[in-house]
């Protein structure tokens, strides 16, 4: 049986849920599950606007079948590449032997290296604001290299005026009947998943990701159709400038991350106290993560959230303790940049965890590393708390 819903009079949602999947590409943990939004324009022409995953191939062929209702398929949009939207591609074509693919010439290449059937006897290449007419609709195409693939375009319906946006402005998260960001919470049950999906997936093309908007500030959007989670007709401005500050590497939140690497619990009651003394200074909402049993996915969102972190961690085998090690990688491989920073290093012998971990944030940009370093060996001693409460300090002003 279909599950469709209607967007427009003439364009219809044909995707689906996947609550089953774990991990999404195989990295980062969706316990909410994930979304594959395809659509599809019913005009003179019909024309589909991305597929989905393998996992739910059987509801979206099914869906589609009932919108097109015995018409043909002519055109299938391509403006990403990437499994999650293409997998079903080869079948669709077998399907729908006349359909032509709409694509870049950069997508061309991408087909051939995933399928096998002849794409230069089906392709419709486009270029940056090239149009097609279907009939009441005229579509144009805008480049968007790295947002977050190197062929990736977004599609804009100049008649209704909406984005299909590909990958931006998408999240974690399955839908629940609802289509709409108007239908649900966003802020209170999405935006965390959101911000997740964007630093995690995007945030390391940041650049990118501004060249796109600026794009889009000149197209008038009525609604955006991203292909994971709920379609915007409402506010859309808001959700937007979270784009613009996630990408702009600017915090969030003026707030207070503690990440902690801790192996007998020494250097997390360091961790626990200086939250205390943070919030004695009247710090709110004080975010803290134990880097071994938090999923470093979960960490990149809330360092793009926070303007301030405090890293605190053991040295563990002459460096630094790996999950510790971890998350600073993929901080640098996500460009994180223009923060505000505090450390606190542990250790029993040869404590080089601070000198380690300072070294990393000098090879990110514009991070500001407080003086005062906290040292520990082994474990906290008596009049240590004033070194813990002169950092919660200096923190604390930097804020204000």
């Amino acid at each position: 049986m279909y599950c469709v819903k209607t967007i427009k009079e003439d364009l219809f949602w044909v995707g689906g849920t996947d609550r089953r999947l774990a991990l999404f590409e195989n990295a980062f943990p969706i316990p909410r599950g994930v979304s594959y939004n395809s659509y599809v324009l019913m005009d003179e022409k019909t024309v589909l606007f991305d597929t989905v995953d393998r996992a739910i191939s059987q509801q979206f062929f099914e869906n589609l079948e009932a919108v097109l209702n015995g018409r043909s398929l002519d055109y299938v949009v391509v403006d990403h590449m990437e499994p999650d939207h293409c997998a079903t591609l080869g079948e669709l074509v077998a399907r729908y032997p006349d359909m032509q693919v709409v694509c870049n010439a950069k997508t061309v290449s991408v087909i051939k290296q995933f399928y096998n059937f002849d794409i230069d006897a089906k392709a419709v290449v486009v270029k940056e604001k090239d149009t097609l007419t279907t009939g009441k609709h005229t579509l144009t195409f805008v480049m968007a290299p790295m947002v977050h693939w190197p062929e990736v375009m977004v599609t804009y319906d100049m008649t209704d005026k909406i984005l299909f946006s590909a990958d931006a402005f998408g999240t974690f998260g399955a839908m629940n009947g609802n289509l709409f960001a108007d239908e649900v919470n966003f802020e209170r049950d999405w935006l965390d998943d959101a911000r997740r999906y964007y630093t995690n997936i995007v945030g390391k093309f940041g650049p990118s990701v501004q060249t796109l908007l600026k794009k889009a500030s000149a197209l008038e959007i009525e609604m955006l159709c991203p292909l994971h989670g709920p379609v915007w007709r409402e506010n859309i401005g808001w959700y937007v400038d979270k784009y613009l500050t996630w990408s702009s590497y600017a915090p969030e939140e003026k707030a207070v991350m503690i990440a902690y690497g801790s192996i007998y619990g020494n250097t997390e009651n360091a961790a626990n106290i200086l939250a205390c003394r943070l919030a004695d200074l009247g710090v709110k909402n004080i975010a803290m993560y134990d880097v071994s049993s938090t999923h470093p996915s979960y960490l990149i969102s809330e360092a793009f959230r926070c303007s301030h972190m405090v890293l605190a961690s053991v040295t563990y085998n002459g460096g630094l303790f790996s999950y510790m090690e971890h998350f600073l990688s993929d901080l640098k491989a996500h460009g994180l940049q223009n923060r505000t920073v505090a450390l606190i290093e542990n250790g029993s012998w040869g404590i080089l965890s601070g000198k380690i971990m300072g070294e990393a944030l000098a090879g990110m940009k514009n991070m500001n590393v407080l003086e005062g370093t906290v040292s520990i060996k082994s474990s906290l001693k008596d009049g240590q708390e004033a070194s813990l409460e002169a950092l919660a300090k200096a923190v604390w002003e930097s804020m204000q």
